[in-house]
């Protein structure tokens, strides 16, 4: 719930007037918009350091939940959504759906994984053994028979009334993983917020905080993507991944990840977002050595990375979550400098 803060003559803050929330249906959006915008971001944004990689995603009269995707472990997560207030009857279809996918095979979950991906601009494979290893940076896929060998539930919607409570607590009292996590929109001045929370403690580094972000020079975009950020000095996304570029800001230490190399470079975050067509972008300072598209390319291996900071990131994204805190950066960026010149 957000509050407006009220102050006294002597500026203390005295009052707390709460703020109306709005849901997509105040806005003419469906079921349907929520949904493509949990899916689209559930990896990398909307649950910062414990991502659920998407599978599948409800189709047009199937009885099915709206989002299907795995964790870490290769469980099964279950996402029903409502635009509104989640009722009660919404945990019934939850659960009727998790007896479904309980009973799904590894086969079953591969080809709603494919028929998942038809149509999407990603260079995602299209084995989902394979796909959730880089999803999760794991030194080795998992076996077959550890997919879906759980179901956790997770309602979404703009508030729940006292049934969905009373209903979620006694199956969770019964061992059943289910939860309902809350979503707002509000209209500030003429720009529109969303409002989100994660479980289990909603651990998300305040974005105007000074940070470290591996960012991809997306390759598969573009073999001379890299070339376009280093020789105009820019940090810079394409296509629909342009949306990363409003995750940095000035200050942010953004390091340069290259597919299947690691780390080339680094640089400080200097201007606002620019945009030319098809790319989204923001002007940076190198702070390492900058490489020269005439000699062979050196980077830090993304082991070596992980290994020193201690993290593990989501390699196979644009923004490798999890954020380094500025030190973590600094640490980093001194590591990645006796690397290059080693290397060298």
């Amino acid at each position: 719930m957000l509050y407006k803060l009220g102050s006294s003559e002597n500026r203390k803050f005295n009052n707390l007037e709460p703020v109306e929330f709005k849901n997509f249906s105040n806005f003419g959006k469906l079921e349907k918009d929520l949904e493509e915008l949990i899916a689209d971001n559930i990896l990398d944004t909307l649950f910062e350091e414990s991502g659920y990689m998407p599978i599948s995603q409800e189709r047009a009269r199937q009885p099915e939940a709206d989002i299907y995707a795995l964790n870490k472990k290769g469980e099964l997560i279950i996402f029903e959504l409502k635009r509104e207030v989640v009722g009660e009857g919404a945990i019934h279809q939850a659960l009727r759906y998790a007896q479904d996918a309980y009973q799904w095979s590894y086969a079953k979950l591969e080809e709603k994984y494919r028929q998942y991906r038809e149509g999407k601009k990603s260079d995602e494979p299209k084995e989902l053994l394979k796909a959730h290893k880089e999803a999760f940076d794991l030194k080795d896929a998992l076996d077959e028979k550890e997919i879906n060998k759980k179901q956790h539930l997770f309602l979404i919607g703009s508030a729940a009334d006292d049934k969905l409570i009373n209903a979620i607590d006694y199956w969770k009292r019964q061992g059943i993983s289910i939860e309902f996590l809350p979503y707002r929109i509000y209209e500030l001045g003429e720009e529109k917020y969303f409002e989100f929370f994660a479980l289990p403690y909603d651990k998300h580094r305040n974005p105007r905080d000074a940070k470290g972000v591996l960012f991809d020079t997306n390759k598969s975009y573009g073999k001379d993507s890299i070339w376009y950020m280093i020789e105009k000095s820019r940090v810079a996304a394409f296509g629909d991944a342009g949306k990363f570029i409003g995750h940095i800001y000035r200050g942010d230490i953004v390091f340069f990840s290259h597919k299947g190399c690691g780390l080339v470079a680094a640089a400080e975050v200097k201007g606002d977002i620019k945009d030319e067509p098809d790319t989204r972008y923001r002007d940076v300072e190198f702070i390492t050595p900058i490489p020269k598209k005439e000699e062979d390319l050196t980077a830090m291996p993304f082991k070596k990375v992980s290994l020193f900071t201690g993290k593990n990131f989501f390699w196979a994204k644009t923004i490798k979550v999890p954020y380094l805190s500025k030190e973590e950066a600094d640490n980093l960026v001194e590591e990645l400098k006796k690397y290059l010149k080693v290397s060298i």
